[in-house]
Order: structure tokens, then sequence, then C-alpha cells
């Protein structure tokens, strides 16, 4: 025990002698100089010990301290990259806002003979396709049997099969019950454009009665025609993706894929 109390001594009285001597020597001027030139030799490998590990720990504080700054600099970042995030959402939905509302407008001024009533989808029969579907206009809109059914590009959805008060049923003409009188804006002429049971689950139609004298192609462009009473002329019903033969050649029908998706519906207009 004594002799961990003695080297213990030892080492404090050390320290201080080196910490007096460092005090007393720092000006180069002190008359006490000739101490230090005297301790500097024995003295000089504790000096340098002292000297690398305070320089060590002053590495260390300046380590830890920009490793502080570094992450403080990076959360700054990612709040920013947030904000930015967010902004950028807000304004592709403002964006996505101000399409649909100049489309309404465009809508307006295509059939300015109509009222266009906006209308979201609340419901749809079983499947995948929107061949039967629910909207949240009814009589109390002014909504009628009938009334031709558009998307905001125009694009041909169907028509009022039947309206209770507060929401309408829409019957697509993708559905087998329903036929459009259309026209093949390219070469002219007039045909019929149905839905089928088969294509449905495609979600295409079927164009039939197909002149002899009347040339067809894949990739033309049907409209309606404004007979029938039902939609007036040039609502885009689909393009032609397809011919094919009966019997012959002027026995033909072709298969159309519509302009509108009918797996993702959510807004449409009714022409009143």
């Amino acid at each position: 025990m004594n002799l961990i109390k003695s080297k213990v001594f030892l080492i404090i009285l050390l320290t201080i002698v080196l910490l007096v001597t460092i005090a007393l020597t720092a000006n180069s001027n002190s008359k006490l100089n000739w101490i230090g030139n005297i301790l500097s030799v024995p003295l000089s490998p504790v000096q340098k010990l002292f000297s690398a590990a305070g320089q060590k720990i002053d590495e260390a504080v300046s380590f830890f301290k920009d490793i502080e700054a570094i992450k403080t600099e990076n959360e700054e970042l990612r709040k920013r990259v947030s904000e930015l995030e967010r902004e950028n959402r807000e304004l592709e939905a403002f964006r996505e806002k101000n399409e649909e509302l100049r489309k309404a407008l465009n809508l307006k001024d295509r059939f300015s003979d109509y009222t266009v009533i906006g209308s979201n989808v609340i419901a749809k029969d079983a499947g995948n396709w929107f061949d039967i579907f629910r909207i949240d206009v009814g009589t109390r809109d002014g909504i009628k049997a009938d009334m031709p059914v558009v998307t905001n590009s125009r694009g041909l959805v169907g028509r009022i099969l039947t309206a209770d008060v507060t929401s309408s049923k829409v019957i697509s003409i993708i559905d087998e019950d329903s036929q459009v009188a259309g026209w093949i804006s390219k070469s002219g002429g007039h045909v019929i454009v149905r839905g089928d049971f088969t294509l449905k689950d495609e979600g295409l139609c079927r164009m039939d009665y197909i002149a002899g004298d009347i040339d067809v192609e894949v990739g033309d462009i049907i409209e309606t025609s404004g007979l029938g009473g039902i939609y007036p002329k040039g609502i885009v019903i689909g393009e032609v993706k397809e011919i094919r033969m009966i019997n012959s050649e002027f026995n033909r029908y072709a298969i159309i894929e519509p302009a509108v998706d009918f797996k993702g519906l959510e807004e449409v207009y009714v022409l009143k």
C-alpha cells in the first residue's frame, strides 16, 4: 500500500513540477528560464507526451464537433427535401386539377348546345370493367334516361340507363346491350358499334354493318354519327384495332378499342 502511495505521490509531484516549469518558462525573457533549460532534457519526453496527448484530445474534440455539425446539416437537408417533396406533390395536384378544369371548359365549348354536368363514379357492377356503373347525380340535377355520358377528353362512355333522385346508372358502350350509330371519320360510312359479351372482358367493342364499298383500315377513328337521337355527332368512340372476315371480303366486322379506359373511370360528364 505504501509503495502504491509513493508512486502516486511521485507522479503527482512530477506533474506539478512540469506544470510549474512550463508556466515559469513560457516567457522567453523570464529570469527563471535557466530552470527550464536544466529540466528541459529530462522532462522533454514528458512534455512531448503531454503535448501529443493534448493534440489528440483537440483532434478528438474537433472530430466530434464536425460529426455533430454534419448530423445537424443532414437533418436540415432531410427536412428541406421533405418540404420540397410536399410542395412538388401539391404543385402536381394543382396542375392536374387545372388540366381537368381546362378539359371541362373545352368540353363545354365543344358541346355548347348541352349543359355539361360533372359527376363522380360511386359504384359499379361486379367485374374488372365499368360496363354498368353508378354516378352521384340524379333527377334532382335534371338527369334523365338516355342522356349521353362522356369523359373530359371527349371520349364516349355510354348513356344514362336509369336515374333516381340522387344517383344514376350508366350503361357503357362495352356492355352487350349497348349499340351506337357510328361513322368512320377517315373514309366516311355509317356503321354500328356495339358491345359484345366475349369482347367486354378485354374492354373492346365490335363494329358491324360495314358496307362492301367502305374502305376501313386498322387505326381508323370511329365517331358517333349523330343518328338515333341519343348521341350528338362527332364524339370519339374509339379506334379500329382489327378487321375480321366472316366468309368473304365484303362480310366483315371490326374490333374497336374504345377511347375511354373502362378499367379506371372516376369522373364522367353527362350531356343534358
